[in-house]
C-alpha cells in the first residue's frame, strides 16, 4: 500500500471517542441527512409553488425533480471518492459551502432558469456530503452502537421532512414567498452546520486506516489510491448487493417524497396546508419505526424486525393500487410505508454500508451505490407525473414490486455476507480461517 504521505497513527490504533462526543459528531455530521431530506421534500413543495407563480409545465416540474435526483447521484459519486482519498472533514466542509450556494440561488430565483441552476448545485452538494458524513458517524460510534447511530442519521433525515411539512402548512398559501421561505431555511441551516463542522476532528478510524495501522488494511492489502481492490476483492459483492437494495428500495421512497404533495393536492383534491397536515400524520409513524430500528438494529431481533417492515412496506403500495387515489388510501399508504420503510428501507442500507465495507473504501462505495440509486430514481421521477396523469394503478403496482425485490435482496443475499473486519483496533494477525464471521442481518 502506498502510505508515504499518510499521517502516523499510534501502534495501538485510534483511541475510542467518548459516548457524549460520539453523539455530538453523529448530529453535526449526520445533518447531511437532514439537508438531503430538506432538499428533496422542500423542492417537492417549493417547486410546486414556483410552478404556480412562474407558470411552467408539469413536464418541467418532472425535469426539475429528476435533475435534483441526478445531481445528488453525481455528487455522491465524486464526494464519496474524495472522502476516502482526502478525509471526511475536508470534503464535508466544502460541500456545505456549495449547498449554501445552491440554496441561495433557489431562495432568490427570479425565474425558471435560476431554478434549474439552483437545483443542480443543491443536488450535487447534498449528494457529495452524504458518503463522507455517514462514514464519519459510523467511525466515531462506540463499539456495539454503530447500527444505532447510523439509524439515528435517518432520524435526522425524517426531521428534515417534518420541518419542511410544518413550513408547508405555515407558508403553503403564500405562493412564491412560501417557496422562498422553504429554500431560505435550508440556506440558514447549511450555514450553521458549516460553522459547527469546523470544530470536528478528522475521523480517527480513517486516519489509522490511512496509515496502515488497522487489521483490515493489512489483511486485505487495501490500497486507497486505487479502486481495483474494491472491485476485485470480497467487497465487490457487498458493493453490488447494497447498491441493488438501495436502488430498488429508494424508488418507492423517492417517489413518495417528491410526489406526495402532488398526489394529495392534484389527485385527492386537498389544498397545500391540508396536504401538509395529512403528511404529518404519516410521519408520526416514521419515528415509531425509526426508534424501533434504533433499539433492535444491534441485537438478534434485527432480522425479525426487517421481515415485519418488509411486509408493511410492500402492502403500503398495494392499497392505492387496488383502492385508487383518495385521501383514505393515501393516508393508509403513508402510515404503512412510514413504519415499513423505516425498518426495511434506506436506514438498513446505511447500516449495511458501514458494516460490510472497509474504512478506506467505505465512502467511495457509498458514493457509488448512492449515485446508482439516485440515477435510477431520477429516471423513474422523469416519467412519474405523466404516468399519474394517465392512471396511477400501474405506478403503485410497480412500486410494490420494486419494494418487494429490495426486501428479498436484503433477506436472501445481504444477510449471508460477513461483516468487514473491525477498523477500530490495531493492526493484528488475521483471524484463523476456522473463525465464523458475524453476519449482516
Amino acid at each position: 500500500m502506498n502510505s508515504s504521505a499518510a499521517p502516523s497513527a499510534p501502534a495501538s490504533g485510534p483511541a475510542p471517542v467518548s459516548p457524549r462526543r460520539a453523539w455530538y459528531i453523529a448530529v453535526v455530521a449526520g445533518m447531511a441527512s437532514y439537508l438531503d431530506a430538506g432538499a428533496i421534500a422542500g423542492s417537492a413543495t417549493a417547486l410546486a409553488l414556483y410552478k404556480e407563480e412562474f407558470g411552467f409545465s408539469g413536464a418541467q416540474y418532472s425535469q426539475l425533480a429528476a435533475l435534483l435526483t441526478a445531481m445528488i447521484a453525481v455528487g455522491a459519486l465524486i464526494g464519496g471518492r474524495l472522502g476516502d482519498r482526502y478525509g471526511r472533514k475536508r470534503v464535508f466542509g466544502l460541500t456545505m459551502v456549495l449547498f449554501a450556494l445552491g440554496a441561495a440561488l433557489l431562495t432568490f430565483a427570479p425565474g425558471v432558469a435560476f431554478l434549474y441552476a439552483g437545483v443542480a448545485v443543491l443536488g450535487f452538494a447534498a449528494g457529495a456530503d452524504l458518503p463522507p458524513s455517514l462514514a464519519m458517524v459510523a467511525e466515531s460510534a462506540p463499539v456495539g452502537k454503530k447500527g444505532k447511530m447510523i439509524a439515528f442519521s435517518h432520524v435526522l433525515w425524517m426531521v428534515g421532512v417534518v420541518v419542511v411539512i410544518f413550513l408547508q402548512i405555515g407558508v403553503g398559501a403564500m405562493g412564491v414567498t412560501g417557496a422562498r421561505i422553504i429554500f431560505g431555511h435550508l440556506l440558514v441551516v447549511s450555514l450553521i452546520v458549516l460553522v459547527l463542522r469546523f470544530g470536528l476532528p478528522e475521523s480517527l478510524e480513517w486516519s489509522a486506516a490511512r496509515s496502515g495501522a488497522t487489521a483490515e488494511v493489512q489483511h486485505d492489502a487495501i490500497d486507497f489510491t486505487s479502486l481495483k481492490g474494491l472491485f476485485r476483492s470480497r467487497y465487490a459483492a457487498p458493493l453490488v448487493a447494497t447498491g441493488l437494495f438501495y436502488a430498488l428500495a429508494n424508488i418507492a421512497a423517492n417517489t413518495n417524497g417528491q410526489f406526495q404533495t402532488v398526489l394529495y393536492t392534484q389527485f385527492a383534491g386537498l389544498d397545500f396546508p391540508t396536504a401538509g397536515m395529512y403528511s404529518l400524520i404519516g410521519l408520526v409513524f416514521v419515528f415509531v419505526g425509526m426508534f424501533t430500528l434504533m433499539r433492535l438494529v444491534d441485537t438478534r431481533y434485527r432480522r425479525p424486525a426487517f421481515i415485519v417492515g418488509a411486509v408493511l412496506a410492500v402492502t403500503a403500495w398495494i392499497v392505492p393500487a387496488v383502492g385508487g387515489i383518495s385521501v383514505a388510501t393515501l393516508l393508509t399508504m403513508s402510515v404503512l410505508f412510514a413504519l415499513g420503510g423505516a425498518i426495511a428501507g434506506e436506514p438498513m442500507y446505511k447500516v449495511w454500508s458501514q458494516e460490510l465495507l472497509p474504512t478506506l473504501y467505505r465512502s467511495t462505495a457509498q458514493g457509488i451505490t448512492i449515485a446508482f440509486a439516485r440515477i435510477v430514481a431520477a429516471v423513474v421521477a422523469l416519467v412519474t407525473y405523466p404516468i399519474l396523469e394517465v392512471g396511477p394503478n400501474a405506478l403503485f403496482g410497480f412500486l410494490a414490486v420494486t419494494t418487494l425485490a429490495a426486501c428479498l435482496i436484503g433477506l436472501l443475499w445481504i444477510s449471508r455476507m460477513p461483516k468487514a473486519e473491525s477498523a477500530t483496533g490495531p493492526a493484528l494477525t488475521p483471524a484463523p480461517k476456522a473463525a465464523q464471521p458475524s453476519r449482516a442481518l
